[in-house]
């Protein structure tokens, strides 16, 4: 009896070994389905997103074209909005307190507005580039499209601290447009249609979302009008995502797909 324990016993050391992905579960994968659907302006090159107070706030890349909004959600009625200067690429934008705060693309340089009158308030500057903004309450949560996410302090901009983003062991770069969802860093994956559901202590990837039919059908695909904006109702438990140039944005509802596609391995 102790020879064959002694060898069951090694026999599952060895699998372990050999086949580790046997020893940990695959990332849990989601579908979507659309509740409702929103005007959202085709022209909009959404780089950031977020909903606050009953509106929502909107950051539109490009130079020349880049601009923060403030928009109705049943209508897509912009009732406020402020255009950045040409040389600046409009990036991620998150709510702190009274203040709006927009990240640039390669200028290491952010905007702070105040959030009712969009009247600039300061500059503050970072190293590398700036994709996307959320917080957790207490930091700002900040990606520069590499696997890394920064934590800043959201007085003084200077980092705290940052995670290493990986998916099944796989580290995974382009990381995009972020929100803040139930203890959970949602982000899109550049030039994907992936929404990946990141653990904020560990950077590991708790769960993913294929919005692959949902962009299918919201535009014909191109290499620009890409998946790109996710919001949180947190009052409400409303979830909305739309894309760069989609003329709709879609509140949805995830359910865990029974059988993955192991987009784990598919992620940039």
């Amino acid at each position: 009896m102790r020879t064959r324990f002694w060898s069951v016993a090694l026999l599952a050391v060895v699998i372990a070994f050999v086949r580790p992905g046997l020893a940990r579960a695959a990332v849990p994968e989601y579908t979507a389905a659309i509740v409702a659907t929103f005007p959202h302006d085709p022209n909009a090159f959404t780089e950031g997103l977020l909903y606050h107070r009953g509106f929502l706030y909107e950051s539109t890349g490009r130079n020349g074209q880049s601009s923060i909004r403030k928009v109705v959600l049943k209508t897509g009625q912009i009732v406020r909005e402020r255009a950045l200067d040409p040389a600046y690429f409009g990036e991620g934008i998150v709510v702190w307190k009274d203040r709006l705060i927009q990240l640039t693309w390669k200028n290491q340089t952010g905007f702070v507005y105040d959030l009712n009158t969009f009247e600039p308030r300061s500059v503050f500057h970072y190293p590398g580039e700036g994709w996307a903004l959320t917080t957790d309450g207490s930091h700002l949560i900040m990606s520069d499209g590499t696997s890394d996410l920064r934590f800043l302090d959201p007085n003084t901009f200077v980092e705290t601290g940052r995670i290493h983003v990986t998916c099944d062991g796989r580290a995974i770069t382009r990381i995009n447009e972020l929100e803040w969802v139930k203890g959970e860093i949602f982000a899109n994956v550049w030039r994907t249609s992936v929404i990946v559901r990141i653990n904020p202590k560990t950077g590991q990837v708790a769960g993913l979302i294929d919005l692959t039919d949902l962009a299918a059908s919201a535009v014909t695909p191109a290499v620009e009008n890409v998946l790109n904006g996710i919001a949180y109702d947190a009052s409400g438990d409303r979830l909305f995502v739309t894309g760069k140039l989609w003329p709709a944005l879609y509140q949805i509802t995830l359910s865990r797909r029974t059988a993955g596609k192991n987009l784990c391995q598919s992620l940039p």
